[in-house]
């Protein structure tokens, strides 16, 4: 692993919240990438992101108040836009001149795309890839949201994400795998924009949960940096969406971000349940990742094989690459080529 791994690529757009968490009027301080942020959605609705810290004293904006059009700090009254700038100072008397366009919180790029925000923590969002558009769902809101934190770096919690071969072994179910399962796998990669993808094909046998979705499904699994797993299951003229976005809250704690969509009527009448058992999923990675902590703390050296780790090399080679390309002001080259890769699981 680098020696900097527990920092993400800055230069990119990262999973913050669901939109529907983003009421008008109403303010959500939110820590990611280690930094505090104010997140919110004016009165127009249109969602923004501020640093959470008042340029005057330091306190943090959220503990005031917001009308949908400016945020007043609690602490002297100082009010600012959506966008940052300063739009009162109280304490100033009238023949005081004082320049307020020099005063401004700093604001983050985000956008709300399908029903996720995003946000923007480098210097060029025009020059970064944009967030990810999922196909055959349209502009709409998502169907179910579910989140857990990790305590590790993103790359740990990533590598863990793609980890084609803890399956049988983390998330032991009746309804997903069992030990006892285990059989060779054989499955086609090849590059995706800013990734890879596992290109489409048949879920395996062993992967029970899809025979709920009935007929014959295939999916294709897509990873692009900086960190997003995309998961796309038809079945007939019917799309399933499983989003995996990872947002690192600091250095050793990480958000995965698990937002689902469908189109096919099963899935909906299944709703209420389905739900604790993406939480069980969720809290298996979670258990497992407690666990790996203890090791971890020591520094130990890891290794790496292939093929069933090989995905989590070509996550290395790609931030490596992305990072050297922003510092050399090149175009980017995807380093992974198409392969099959053979594991047990």
């Amino acid at each position: 692993m680098e020696a900097d791994s527990a920092a993400p690529l800055r230069e990119m757009w990262y999973y913050a919240v669901p939109g529907d968490r983003l009421r008008p009027g109403k303010m959500l301080p939110k820590q990611l990438l280690g930094e505090p942020l104010l997140l919110g959605r004016d009165a127009a609705g249109k969602v923004f992101a501020l640093r959470n810290i008042c340029p005057h004293r330091g306190i943090p904006l959220s503990d005031g108040r917001f009308d949908g059009s400016e945020i007043e700090c609690c602490y002297h009254g100082w009010r600012f836009d959506c966008a940052g700038r300063c739009t009162a100072i109280p304490s100033l008397v009238a023949d005081q001149a004082f320049d307020r366009s020099m005063i401004a919180v700093e604001r983050y790029p985000a956008i709300e795309r399908q029903g996720n925000v995003w946000v923007f923590f480098g210097s060029s969002p025009d020059r970064a890839p944009p967030p990810p558009e999922l196909p055959g769902i349209g502009e709409r809101v998502p169907d179910l949201y579910e989140t857990v934190t990790l305590p590790c770096s993103i790359d740990h919690a990533v590598v863990g994400l793609m980890d084609p071969a803890h399956g049988p072994f983390v998330h032991t179910s009746w309804w997903w795998r069992q030990r006892g399962s285990i059989h060779e796998k054989s499955k086609a990669f090849g590059p995706s924009p800013w990734g890879f993808s596992m290109l489409r094909h048949s879920p395996s046998s062993n992967s029970y949960a899809y025979k709920i979705l009935g007929g014959k499904p295939e999916t294709e699994i897509s990873f692009r940096l900086p960190s997003v797993r995309i998961e796309h299951i038809t079945v007939g003229k019917h799309t399933v969406i499983n989003l995996t976005a990872v947002t690192p809250l600091s250095a050793q704690e990480t958000q995965i971000n698990q937002v689902l969509y469908w189109t096919t009527p099963v899935l909906t009448a299944l709703k209420p349940v389905l739900r604790p058992f993406v939480k069980r999923f969720l809290d298996q990675d979670r258990a497992v990742m407690v666990r790996q902590r203890e090791g971890l703390k020591y520094n130990p050296p890891l290794a790496l094989i292939d093929d069933a780790d090989t995905q989590a090399r070509w996550y290395y080679r790609l931030k490596a690459e992305y990072a050297r390309a922003k510092s050399e002001g090149r175009d980017f080259v995807n380093p992974v080529k198409e392969r099959v890769l053979r594991w047990r699981s």
